[in-house]
């Protein structure tokens, strides 16, 4: 499939993932429709000349008239955080990815590219997990609903008649991602930041320009019924990878180390009191599953049938980082 002569929809265009595949998609010549949820950053996103859409994802009527005309939909849409209602997860993650799954069937589009998480995996499996592992939510509402949503996507897609392409992405940093920069600066800077036992485990990061690299190679080879890992393809410590982004923050990088109970015991003591005093949580006990992963994942599929090489490394990622963080102001950092 030659991409330039496509129409591109993205669900989410106004996130992290989202905003930089239109911002890429458009220098390669496509044409971009993105669908986002609030009239926020609205300016931005149609600045770059995508037409925009309002609604949500769960919307049919909303689906229908955002897949109409379309070639691609890229699903990047998603409740991503690390606790909180299954109902409002199922809703979004689960109800809306089969609601715009549906609307591209019924508009006749060629290719559907799911964007999933490397979490449905759980948070223990074996080092280089595949494809082909067993998935496990770990009674984790996020796990659980990207788990449920590959699951119905895969039910639904019994036609030929839509390509359907599931990618499971790793940790995504990058000018202006919010896990993996942005709130663990956030942290260090109000000196709340630790590594848990040591730092040790595996950072599956992925550059955001590696990721979208890879879902435009899915795309072109049009390599429908695929379900890809996709990281950058390095064993990098939890401990290198926090350093080296305190070091291009102007930060310190010595933080203490405790074992991950005492940890969770303690942010959990910490989340009850921002409760207390209706504060917002800046970091939960749940959060340290994620950032305590003990190893990578497989990309050997997605080298092997996508030709897939990342081709921005980690020192290369952080410096193209380093130059948003010298114009943004974290600590009030939310979104785009």
């Amino acid at each position: 499939m030659k991409l330039s002569d496509c129409t591109l929809l993205i669900s989410g265009i106004d996130d992290f993932v989202g905003f930089r595949t239109a911002e890429l998609a458009i220098a390669q010549g496509m044409k971009v429709r993105g669908l986002q949820s609030s009239a926020d950053n609205a300016k931005k996103t149609q600045n770059l000349g995508a037409e925009v859409i309002f609604g949500s994802i769960t919307d049919p009527v909303t689906a229908q008239k955002a897949c109409h005309g379309v070639d691609i939909v890229l699903h990047t849409a998603e409740l991503a955080e690390e606790v909180g209602s299954i109902k409002k997860f199922r809703q979004i993650n689960v109800d809306g990815t089969i609601n715009i799954f549906n609307a591209a069937k019924n508009a006749g589009v060629r290719t559907f590219l799911h964007l999933s998480s490397v979490m449905v995996y759980g948070f223990n499996y074996p080092n280089n997990v595949t494809e082909e592992f067993p998935l496990s939510a770990h009674n984790n509402p996020y796990c659980l609903t990207k788990i449920e949503a590959e699951e119905a996507l895969l039910k639904l897609n019994t036609s030929p008649d839509v390509g359907m392409i599931i990618i499971r992405v790793g940790d995504v940093y990058g000018t202006g991602s919010i896990p993996w920069v942005v709130r663990p600066l956030q942290l260090m800077r109000q000196k709340l930041f630790a590594y848990i036992n040591d730092g040790k485990g595996v950072c599956n990061h992925v550059y955001i320009d590696n990721l979208i690299d890879a879902i435009f190679l899915a795309i072109e080879k049009e390599a429908h019924g695929e379900i890809f890992n996709i990281t950058d393809g390095k064993e990098t410590s939890w401990k290198d990878y926090f350093t080296y982004l305190a070091e291009i923050a102007g930060l310190p990088v010595d933080y203490p180390c405790l074992p991950k109970d005492e940890l969770k015991m303690l942010v959990k003591l910490r989340h009850q009191g921002q409760k207390l005093f209706g504060k917002k949580a800046d970091i939960v006990p749940e959060s340290l599953d994620f950032i305590s992963r003990p190893y990578a994942y497989s990309i050997a599929k997605a080298k092997t049938i996508l030709n897939y090489q990342p081709k921005i490394d980690l020192q290369e990622g952080m410096r193209r980082t380093q130059e948003w963080l010298q114009k943004t102001d974290i600590l009030t950092c939310r979104s785009l």
